[in-house]
């Protein structure tokens, strides 16, 4: 007899050497909501387009006829775009089809659905960066390209579950390494990054890898969300992972706010972000609340109370979510259906509160603990009468309790009044049968208190101050859990090869081994650093300058290789010499690995620089300079001597 649409996820996978999206072209209910979305979205920028266009013919012309034309046709794309908004909106208000399938008889939840993108071809910008800043031929990346835009299109549609958030995971820690690579602060390839606004729609572009970051970390959110939203909540283990879902969803909304700032969506913004927040912290306190009912076996006072205040915590968040939803930037902004849902939960759980109170009330085996429990049960409390004085009496405690009803009733009715403005919310049958038991179940405690001799003036029922035992925690998204190998370690380490390094083209070196040797130095790993070159050696002759970086020995690409390989490449030159490709970065001061930088900062380095050169002069020396350094950081720089060899 229920309406709802149900997604098992049971859609084919893309699989690529990165990860694994749905097929968008499933046929799940969930598929085809993000199909329809896709297409509207598509409909929406292109009246935009042609809006965009009208308005500038408008603003240019000086023919009043022109200008009565052009300002019908932007009556026309205006109306255009509302009924294509009210559509976008109707389907993001789609809660039904983000629920579990389970026949419990639980309120639903407000997911989010994911921002669509268009799609990105990396092909041609990356590869003109790679040959203008590495000085490569970029063809030969080819793959590498191919695995990243495999990627990018997987995770435009992740899998609701585990494997659907690894996914994104992998691809916004997979962005770090791009942005290390490819984007500095005077270049970039020149990729543009177009998406949606979640929504309403409203696309927006940019160049900044920033917003590509965003836009994925928003989407893990989203997905959290939608996980959230489908477990069944008539289990403990499936209310547990509902609160762990929310409680990252809010975590990565609230990571993206204080990290990401100047969004050109609505979506990302200040605002938004917050109100996601406390709606994410709303439901989990609300999951908390069912998690309580469920392990309370007892009708007693103290799990009535218990159970009371847990409600009233409820219904004050998801008054404080309506309050950040009625704010002017968001009051237009956020579905009616959503602002609906929330009041009708704010107004339900208010009830549930002052039901519970009233079957504590009502308990007739618990007189001797009814004083001490309600100490602090009530903000506070009006009349003639102290609080000892109505509890010590049954009849005073039954009247109580029927005015603790009476408002439960009104609250009950009006949440059913809101959930009958709203068209969406009319068509969750679930909801419906949630309002009208719990309005049942109310209304027939109270006619069992009613007396038909009951003359006085029903009281209004005392506050009831809202208290939880679970505070809610926001987790922050942890990158860390989803381990990623740089897709274009080919190009070398980060430390040196990054687009915020500049360097000359490569050099070929011709070194011929003479009786004293090659005459250079080597020092360091990934890749080896020329530290210096003996006068009138072989290598200065060769051209060899200290402060070159190996990257290849005799045509072997040596940029990730080893100290002691490189040294082994070439102790095991023939006599016609070895072939040795360097390169020399443009700054002095990027000469050094950035890690060592970090370690050690580049004051301490130049120190170190100065002892080496006493050391090439008096070797003998060394050992009290690495004693004093060592003594001085905590650092053994005596093990610097084991990886700088002299040849």
């Amino acid at each position: 007899k229920k309406s709802r649409l149900f997604d098992q996820d049971l859609c084919q996978q893309v699989r690529s050497p990165q990860g694994s999206g749905c097929d968008p072209f499933a046929q799940t209910q969930r598929s085809k909501l993000q199909h329809r979305r896709a297409r509207i979205n598509q409909q929406i920028n292109k009246e935009m387009r042609m809006r965009a266009g009208a308005e500038n013919l408008f603003r240019a012309t000086t023919n009043n006829k022109v200008k009565e034309t052009v300002a019908l046709e932007l009556s026309f794309v205006n109306s255009n775009l509302q009924l294509l908004k009210e559509e976008l909106e109707e389907l993001n208000s789609n809660m039904e089809v983000y629920q579990t399938d389970s026949e419990s008889v639980n309120v639903p939840m407000i997911p989010l659905g994911l921002k669509e993108t268009k799609e990105v071809d990396f092909t041609g910008p990356v590869q003109d960066f790679i040959s203008e800043h590495y000085r490569e031929d970029g063809t030969l990346y080819e793959k590498e390209i191919q695995d990243l835009m495999e990627l990018r299109q997987a995770m435009r549609t992740p899998s609701r579950n585990q494997a659907g958030l690894e996914l994104l995971m992998e691809y916004y820690n997979q962005l770090y390494y791009l942005d290390q690579r490819f984007f500095s602060a005077h270049k970039n390839p020149g990729v543009h990054f177009h998406w949606y606004d979640s929504l309403t729609g409203v696309p927006s572009s940019q160049r900044a890898l920033a917003f590509e970051k965003g836009s994925v970390l928003f989407n893990i959110g989203a997905l959290y969300t939608q996980i959230g939203a489908r477990q069944d909540r008539s289990a403990s283990a499936g209310i547990d992972t509902a609160i762990d879902a929310f409680q990252r969803a809010a975590g990565a909304f609230n990571y993206l706010k204080e990290n990401f700032s100047n969004a050109p969506s609505l979506d990302m913004s200040a605002p938004s972000l917050s109100m996601l927040v406390r709606l994410m912290v709303a439901q989990v306190q609300e999951c908390v609340f069912e998690r309580i009912t469920l392990g309370t076996q007892d009708t007693g006072l103290t799990s009535q109370l218990h159970l009371a205040q847990e409600a009233a915590q409820v219904s004050d968040v998801y008054l404080l979510v309506q309050q950040t939803m009625t704010q002017p930037l968001m009051k237009d902004y956020v579905p009616f259906s959503w602002a609906s849902m929330v009041q009708v939960k704010s107004e339900h759980f208010q009830a549930l509160a002052h039901y519970h109170a009233a079957a504590a009330l009502c308990d007739p085996e618990c007189e001797e603990e009814v004083e001490k429990a309600f100490l602090s049960f009530y903000t506070n409390l009006s009349g003639s009468q102290t609080l000892s004085q109505i509890l010590q009496d049954a009849e005073n405690r039954r009247k109580l309790g029927k005015a603790h009803l009476r408002h439960a009733v009104m609250k009950h009715e009006e949440a059913i009044r809101v959930h009958s403005l709203c068209k969406i919310l009319r068509k969750m049958d679930i909801l419906q049968d949630v309002l009208s038991q719990t309005h049942k179940r109310s209304l027939d405690k109270y006619l069992e208190l009613d007396r038909e001799d009951d003359f006085d003036e029903t009281a209004e029922a005392p506050e009831i101050r809202a208290q939880t035992h679970q505070k809610p925690e926001i987790t922050s998204p942890n990158f860390c859990t989803v381990q990623v190998t740089d897709i274009f370690q080919r190009l070398g380490p980060l430390s040196v090869f990054c687009a915020r390094a500049r360097w000359g083209p490569a050099r070929v070196i011709c070194l011929q081994r003479r009786e004293g040797g090659l005459g250079l130095t080597l020092r360091g790993d990934s890749p080896v650093l020329v530290a210096g070159v003996v006068p009138g050696g072989c290598a200065e002759e060769a051209g060899l300058r200290e402060g070159d970086y190996i990257v290849a020995v005799d045509g072997h690409d040596c940029k990730w290789a080893k100290h002691g390989e490189v040294v082994h490449m070439l102790k095991g030159c023939s006599d016609r010499g070895v072939e040795v490709s360097v390169v020399t970065l443009d700054s002095h001061h990027t000469q050094v690995s950035v890690g060592v930088q970090e370690l050690l900062g580049w004051w301490v380095w130049n120190y170190l620089s100065v002892c080496t050169r006493r050391w090439r002069e008096n070797p003998s020396c060394w050992g009290g300079v690495a004693k004093k350094l060592g003594s001085t950081f905590s650092l053994s720089f005596g093990n610097l001597r084991d990886t700088e060899t002299m040849y």
